[in-house]
């Protein structure tokens, strides 16, 4: 079974008239190893370039690798181990980078907020194109700038996995449990009028 065949619904349920492009998205791990082309990387990336930012600074940088390319090995590297194991099969990985300052020089504080932002644009691209997408947090913070190339003002806010969906199957055992959407808490749970807590 691939991933586009799995049911959302089994595990999330809508309480309020959201799109439903916001349910339907999760992260699968599941990928068919097929390369993206650079027509589909920069289509991800177009979207992505027009997430709303503090000041318009467009603090996001993307460094990216398509699958089998010269690149390829050395961006699959900043993963950790338990990553490797399945984005190896990712049409591409990209690296979602934060430039921590904005043009003068000054700390630009809503940088990782903002390019959060474009991260989702290109989660919700990814969807409209019939890809699956699944940021990662589990890199190598310590060796990442160096690999990518980062200045010193910029840091790595996660590694995507973008690509075809692949057969649940072509996952090691541990992970075809969990290829699932996951469910959410209820909207009563996150929202609060006026203070989060009550004296």
């Amino acid at each position: 079974m691939s991933t586009l065949d799995t049911d959302v619904y089994v595990t999330r349920t809508a309480e309020e008239a959201a799109d439903d492009q916001y349910i339907r998205r999760w992260s699968p791990r599941a990928f068919s190893g097929e390369p993206l082309t650079q027509a589909e990387l920069r289509a991800l990336i177009e979207a992505a370039r027009w997430a709303p930012s503090c000041f318009n600074s467009q603090p996001w940088r993307f460094v990216y690798a398509l699958n089998g390319d010269d690149q390829w090995a050395s961006v699959l590297s900043v993963l950790m181990d338990m990553n490797q194991v399945w984005a190896a099969r990712a049409g591409a990985l990209v690296a979602v980078v934060a430039k921590l300052t904005f043009d003068d020089g000054k700390p630009a504080p809503t940088a990782s907020f903002d390019a959060g932002s474009a991260w989702m644009s290109i989660a919700l691209q990814a969807q409209t194109m019939g890809l699956a997408s699944h940021a990662m947090w589990g890199f190598h913070h310590d060796q990442a700038p160096q690999i990518l190339g980062l200045p010193d003002d910029h840091a790595v806010q996660a590694v995507v996995a973008v690509g075809r969906p692949g057969e649940v199957a072509s996952l090691p055992e541990k992970y075809q449990e969990r290829e699932a959407p996951s469910p959410r808490k209820s909207i009563d749970e996150l929202i609060y009028h006026g203070k989060l807590t009550q004296s």
